[in-house]
């Protein structure tokens, strides 16, 4: 086992986790209204999460154990994000000029 290799790859996945992280916190600010902004960012926040990355391991062991396949596991993620993104798409709107208290 490599271990410097490995650490130096969890640095680099952290780094990533970082990068991804700040524009995600700045655009989730600038969706919602002041006055609804806690609990509209808290609860898809943690129903993420809480709900969908809590029970991650749990679905993707069921998959892997019903069909029999390492590799299928991998298709609860994928699927999660693929609805995330199309829903995004549906409902998410443009905020650019618009005051941020309003």
């Amino acid at each position: 086992m490599n271990k410097p290799m490995i650490v130096f790859l969890l640095i680099v996945l952290l780094l990533l986790s970082f990068l991804i992280y700040a524009p995600l916190a700045a655009a989730l600010v600038e969706l919602f209204p002041t006055r609804i902004r806690y609990t509209a960012m808290s609860f898809p926040y943690h129903l993420g999460i809480g709900w969908f990355g809590g029970l991650l391991p749990t679905i993707a062991f069921s998959l892997v154990v019903a069909t029999g396949n390492i590799y299928s596991g991998l298709w609860y993620p994928v699927v999660i994000g693929l609805l995330s993104f199309l829903i995004a798409l549906c409902f998410y709107k443009e905020v650019r000029g618009r005051h941020i208290d309003a």
